[in-house]
C-alpha cells in the first residue's frame, strides 16, 4: 500500500485519536477486517500516561509526550528513538525553582509529566514542556531528540505550575524574517502572582539563547500577558481557566476555553458557580495585549444547552458544507465537542453534541461589539479581569476586521453567547475528542468517544 504525504497525516492523526482515547479497550477489539488490524503501540507501563501526540506533517514522524519519556515513532508506530525527561528530584512548593534558588521544601523523586508538545518547523525542533520545576522546557532535535537548549535561569522561563497533562497549550506564530513568538495559555492553580494565564514569548533561532521564551514586551507598565487578579479569587476562591484549544488564523491567535463564572439563576437572589465555554481571540502583532477579547460559546439542540466544551478542530469548510452555510469553501469551520449543561466541568454529563461554527460569524460579533464599545455603549463586561463594571470609553475611528485595540476599552467581553450549529449528538458515550478534514469536497469528521470508540 503507498500512501501520499496527505494520507499518511491523516492516517497518522487517527492515531492520534486512538492514543488519546482509553488504550486498553482499543487494544483488545478483534480488527474491523481481518487483513487490516489496529496498529497499536505500548509503553512502559511503569512510566504511566501518554500526554501529548504531534504528527510531522512532512515526514509522518510521530512525537509521542508521555510521563517522564519522550518518543520518537515511526508512521506505523515502531519507536525510532526516545528521550528520557524524569523523574528528578523537585517538590511543586519550590518557588522559585530550587535550580535557581535553594528550596527549603523537602526534595523527592518527582514523576516529570509532559505538559505541552510542539514542533517548531522553522528550526526543526521539538519543544517539549513538562511539570518539573513549575514547567520547563526542552528544545529537542526533531532527527534524534538531541537535547538543544533547556532555559531556566529566568522566572519567565517557568511557565506553569499544575501538573495536569492538559492544563497548557501553545500556538507557534511564524515570521519569514524574524523570530517566531509563541503564544503560551495556561491555568495556574491559585497562583497568578507567578503565572500569566496567557502571554507571548520569543521563540530564539538559537535554543540556548539567553532571551528564549522571554516576553515578546516586558515594562514596567506593559507587558505581552494577561494575569488573573488576585481579587478575582476573592469571588471564585477556585477560579482559574482551563485552555481546550488554539490556533491561528490570519491576524489573530484564538484559544478556546473553559471557566467558572457566578450567575444569579432566573428568580433566585443567591448566585451560583457554572462553568462558561468562551472563545478568546488575540492579534497576533499586538504586544500590550489591548486586542483581548472573550466571545461565549456553546450549542443547543431541541431545547438541550450543550456549554461544556470538551474538544475542539479548525478545519475548511470544503465545497458541498460550504454552500449549506453559505460561506467559500476555504473558509475556516471550528468543529466543536460539548458536553450537557454548564455545572460539571469535572464530571460531565454524557450527554454531547458535535457542532461547528464559522469563524468568521464570531469575528463579525467581535467587530460589532468591539464597534459599540468605541461608541461609548455598555461596560467591558469582563469581570473575573476588572472584577467591577467599567464604562466603554467612546472614540472616534474606523474598526475594522483587523483592529487589534488600544489602551483604551481592553479587554473586552462579549455578553451574548454566539451560539455553534448542531450536526450531532450522543446520549451514552460522551464524545471527547475532535478532528475534521476535507475529502473530495465533503467535509469529515472523526471523534473519539469516553468509552475508546472511533466515530467517522
Amino acid at each position: 500500500l503507498i500512501m501520499s504525504p496527505a494520507m499518511w497525516k491523516w492516517t497518522c492523526l487517527v492515531s492520534h485519536l486512538l492514543l488519546s482515547t482509553t488504550v486498553s479497550p482499543l487494544s483488545r477489539q478483534q480488527p474491523l477486517h481481518p487483513k487490516r488490524p489496529f496498529i497499536t503501540f505500548t509503553g512502559d507501563h511503569a512510566e504511566g500516561n501518554f500526554n501529548h501526540l504531534v504528527v510531522d506533517e512532512r515526514t509522518g514522524h510521530i512525537y509521542l509526550g508521555a510521563v517522564n519519556r519522550i518518543y520518537k515513532l515511526s508512521s506505523d508506530l515502531k519507536v525510532l528513538v526516545t528521550h528520557q525527561t524524569g523523574p528528578d528530584e523537585d517538590n511543586p512548593k519550590c518557588y522559585p525553582p530550587r535550580i535557581v534558588q535553594t528550596c527549603n521544601e523537602p526534595l523527592t523523586p518527582t514523576n516529570n509529566i509532559n505538559k505541552m508538545l510542539l514542533i517548531d518547523y522553522k528550526e526543526n525542533r521539538l519543544i517539549a514542556c513538562g511539570s518539573l520545576y513549575q514547567g520547563i522546557c526542552k528544545l529537542l532535535r526533531l532527527d534524534d531528540l538531541f537535547k538543544l537548549g533547556e532555559p531556566f535561569h529566568k522566572k519567565e522561563h517557568y511557565l506553569s505550575g499544575v501538573n495536569d497533562s492538559g492544563s497548557v497549550f501553545g500556538v507557534i506564530v511564524s515570521y519569514s524574517n524574524m523570530d517566531d513568538k509563541l503564544f503560551i495559555a495556561t491555568a495556574v492553580d491559585g497562583k497568578p502572582e507567578y503565572f500569566p494565564t496567557i502571554s507571548s514569548r520569543k521563540l530564539t533561532k538559537n535554543s540556548e539563547a539567553d532571551g528564549m521564551f522571554a516576553y515578546v514586551f516586558h515594562d514596567e507598565f506593559v507587558a505581552s500577558m494577561i494575569k488573573i487578579p488576585s481579587d478575582t479569587f476573592t469571588i471564585i476562591p477556585d477560579f482559574d481557566i482551563y485552555y481546550i484549544y488554539g490556533f491561528s488564523s490570519g491576524n489573530f491567535v484564538y484559544f478556546l476555553t473553559l471557566q467558572p463564572e457566578m450567575i444569579s439563576p432566573p428568580g433566585s437572589t443567591t448566585k451560583e458557580q457554572v462553568y462558561t465555554s468562551k472563545l478568546v481571540r488575540l492579534c497576533k502583532e499586538d504586544t500590550a495585549f489591548n486586542s483581548y477579547v472573550e466571545v461565549p460559546i456553546g450549542c443547543e439542540k431541541n431545547g438541550v444547552e450543550y456549554r461544556l466544551l470538551q474538544a475542539a478542530y479548525l478545519s475548511k469548510a470544503g465545497a458541498i458544507l460550504a454552500r449549506s452555510l453559505e460561506v467559500g469553501p476555504e473558509d475556516d469551520i471550528l468543529f466543536t465537542v460539548f458536553s450537557k449543561g454548564q455545572k460539571r466541568k469535572m464530571k460531565s454529563l454524557d450527554e454531547s453534541a458535535l457542532c461547528i461554527f464559522v469563524l468568521k460569524e464570531i469575528n463579525d460579533r467581535i467587530k460589532d461589539r468591539l464597534q459599540s464599545c468605541y461608541r461609548g455603549e455598555g461596560t467591558l463586561d469582563l469581570a473575573w479581569l476588572k472584577v467591577k463594571d467599567i464604562p466603554c470609553s467612546s472614540a472616534l475611528l474606523t474598526i475594522d476586521d483587523n483592529f487589534c485595540g488600544l489602551d483604551m476599552n481592553a479587554p473586552l467581553g462579549v455578553s451574548s453567547m454566539v451560539r455553534g450549529l448542531p450536526i450531532f449528538t450522543e446520549d451514552g458515550d460522551r464524545m471527547t475528542s475532535v478532528i475534521a478534514y476535507v475529502y473530495k469536497n465533503h467535509s469529515l469528521a472523526f471523534v473519539g468517544t469516553k468509552s475508546g470508540k472511533l466515530k467517522k
